[in-house]
């Protein structure tokens, strides 16, 4: 072959290598009681960073499902196909426990654990990750219905993926859906038009349309509807369970429109509903359905929030892969001092997020256990977070990608797959005004979640100055808010700052110092620009790399 088509100076693939191979998340677990599932973690992370499980990731992603609203007869089907690679990657996080194992483990830690594995495995392949995580979501919704969660719970918690159209009380496992935004509503979703009459049995005939419905090919849904009035009770918004086949083996009312032509998360559907007198069961009291669907809510919020963080892990990982690999300039790229300031920025941004993510998740271990200070830390600091976090993994996965320069964009590479996939953490569950405005809600609701907030940021006082400053400021700013005009004008300020001082809090405490004083100087002391590449010129890059750094990458 011509001597022009040898290949030099590019990176070699990159693959066996484990997403489990990182001190932030390893010492987290440790920390916070989930280090009894370091094990399983550091198995799940080897297998998301195998050859075949990348290979299942790709497909998955480049073989979108497809809509089959009729069979070659003419039959109403309402199905949606997907390739095997989506099929193998469910049966992996299901069988991993990723989805809602934790509600059936009595372990403390339990929690933390499924965050990580969910963080390791969500940088192999994110679409399908939304039905595991409204699955995980789905239980203690569920639980405002004793009789109905002590039914589909065990199947929801079981280990078994076991796709396909049957009734869901006779299957070995379970997936849950969640169909509450309208056209005309979006997030509002108390603009449901979605009507619920009851049946006289228990049941309620539904019928509307819904906007976006995540995974359609689930097995049962939370709904919400508007219900009339039954038996004395109010009526109003209701959350509803429905499933997509009833007890008696037929199709319940539920046409499949079209799917959503997405930006990102391609290998997953999202539907377009209408329901036509669709059989449901209500779940919690009657009227009070965004009551009872908020804890789902918050549910995937954290897991917004964990797989931002591994997004970014991820495009950490291949920047740093991929410049250690590539020469410019007689010099390895990643020892080139303007390098080595991007690299370094990208890593103090992705430990952050990791750090915070996992302290939520811990949080939610302790609150399930009683601790009311820990849930009412959780309550703010998961608003805060979800904004934050997830705004900031757009700019860190365009800031990765630029490190492979045009290598990175191109498919290939699959950094194109994260840059799609980074906007959709910050719009699920709420985009970034919906979740700035529940800080607020929070700070003014539940002063004991303020409290809890600086008990927390307090256990690292006087370690840091420049902490300790921000602290000053972010109090001098919170006395701003009385004026509920004002409130709303400086909401993202006061989000943004409730995040990156907590996350200066847990860098200070539990991290190497050179990362903890490169993002006290940069985040909180105003040592830094708008763009990533721009620590002082005293922050300790080596270290902070070397961190980094996977030990085991090729």
């Amino acid at each position: 072959m011509s001597a022009t088509h040898d290949v030099f100076n590019q990176a070699p693939p990159l693959t066996g290598f484990s997403t489990a191979d990182e001190p932030a998340l390893l010492e987290a677990l440790r920390r916070d009681g989930g280090g009894w599932g370091e094990a399983e973690v550091r198995e799940l992370g080897a297998r998301a960073g195998s050859e075949e499980v990348q290979e299942w990731a790709r497909t998955a992603e480049a073989s979108p499902p497809v809509l089959r609203t009729h069979d070659r007869y003419g039959h109403r089907i309402d199905e949606v196909e997907f390739h095997p690679a989506w099929h193998r990657l469910m049966a992996a996080a299901v069988g991993s426990g990723q989805h809602a194992a934790p509600w059936a483990e009595a372990r403390p830690g339990a929690h933390l654990v499924r965050a990580a594995k969910f963080y390791v495995w969500a940088q192999a392949e994110a679409g399908h990750g939304c039905p595991v995580s409204m699955t995980y979501a789905a239980v203690p919704a569920l639980r405002a219905q004793p009789e109905l969660a002590a039914v589909y719970e065990p199947l929801l918690a079981s280990r078994t993926y076991d796709f396909g159209l049957r009734p869901p009380l006779g299957k070995r496992g379970l997936i849950a859906g969640m169909s509450m935004t309208e056209k005309q509503g979006g997030s509002d979703v108390r603009a449901n038009t979605t009507r619920a009459v009851p049946t006289g049995d228990g049941s309620y005939a539904i019928t509307g349309h819904k906007w976006f419905t995540s995974a359609p090919m689930s097995d049962v849904f939370l709904v919400l509807a508007q219900a009339e009035p039954s038996k004395g009770d109010q009526g109003g918004l209701t959350c509803f369970l429905m499933p997509r086949v009833l007890p008696d083996g037929t199709r319940n009312a539920m046409r499949l429109q079209r799917l959503k032509d997405k930006l990102g998360n391609r290998s997953n559907a999202s539907a377009e509903i209408e329901y036509e007198q669709a059989l449901a069961w209500p779940v919690g009291e009657p009227g009070r359905g965004v009551r009872t669907i908020v804890e789902m809510v918050n549910m995937t919020r954290l897991d917004c929030v964990t797989g931002s963080a591994a997004g970014m892990r991820a495009g950490l990982r291949q920047a740093l892969h991929h410049t250690a690999h590539r020469r410019v300039f007689g010099a390895e790229l990643i020892d080139q001092p303007l390098m080595r300031n991007v690299l370094a920025d990208l890593a103090v941004e992705s430990e952050a997020a990791t750090a915070l993510a996992l302290r939520l998740a811990a949080a939610l271990d302790r609150s399930l256990a009683g601790d009311e200070r820990e849930a009412a830390l959780r309550r703010l600091a998961l608003a805060a977070g979800k904004y934050w976090v997830c705004k900031r993994g757009s700019a860190h996965a365009a800031e990765a990608l630029e490190c492979l320069g045009g290598n990175g964009y191109v498919e290939e590479s699959g950094m194109p797959r994260l840059y799609r996939e980074a906007p959709l953490l910050s719009i699920w569950e709420g985009s970034g005004n919906v979740a700035t405005l529940d800080v607020l809600r929070a700070l003014t609701r539940e002063p004991a979640s303020l409290d809890a907030y600086f008990a927390e940021v307090a256990l690292a006082a006087g370690a840091d100055a420049r902490l300790d400053a921000a602290i000053a400021r972010l109090r001098a700013l919170l006395g701003e808010l009385s004026d509920p005009h004002r409130a709303q004008l400086l909401a993202r300020r006061v989000a943004e700052q409730l995040t990156l001082v907590l996350q200066g809090s847990l860098l200070v405490r539990h991290s190497a110092p050179a990362v903890a004083d490169a993002f006290c100087a940069s985040r909180l002391g105003g040592e830094w620009g708008n763009a990533f590449g721009t620590l002082p010129a005293g922050a300790d890059l080596g270290h902070i790399l070397d961190r980094a750094r996977p030990k085991d990458t090729p």
